[in-house]
């Protein structure tokens, strides 16, 4: 007990030792313009906040969100290989990938993958 005692307090040390050297170490430059004002996307936040926005960010974003969330389910597919019949993950793994083309294939016909008009 003391010794788990013993190691909590010595693990809050180190931590607020740690911040602490932050601290005194950290480069404060309050007087920086640009570091003070808030950074939206690029664009200049004193001007109107109306202005159009570009549709191709927004189809790029979307884009990437898809294909990074196929990402996060392939793998769970490639570690099932061993553990389920080979048929069963052969057909869902095709299924799977074929349904990624299709959509590749629609922003590519839609000309979504094309930045410039």
């Amino acid at each position: 007990m003391i010794l788990m005692m013993l190691i909590m307090i010595l693990t809050i040390l180190i931590a607020n030792i740690l911040m602490f050297i932050s601290i005194i170490l950290s480069k404060k430059s309050f007087m920086d313009r640009e570091k003070c004002s808030p950074f939206e996307c690029g664009f200049d936040p004193k001007s109107s906040a109306r202005i159009p926005f570009s549709l191709h960010f927004f189809l790029i974003t979307i884009i990437f969100l898809i294909f990074d969330v196929e990402i996060a389910l392939i793998f769970p597919i490639i570690y099932l290989f061993k553990t389920v019949n080979f048929f069963i993950w052969m057909k869902t793994s095709f299924f799977f990938i074929l349904l990624l083309l299709l959509g590749v294939y629609h922003e590519w016909n839609q000309n979504m993958l094309t930045w410039t008009n």
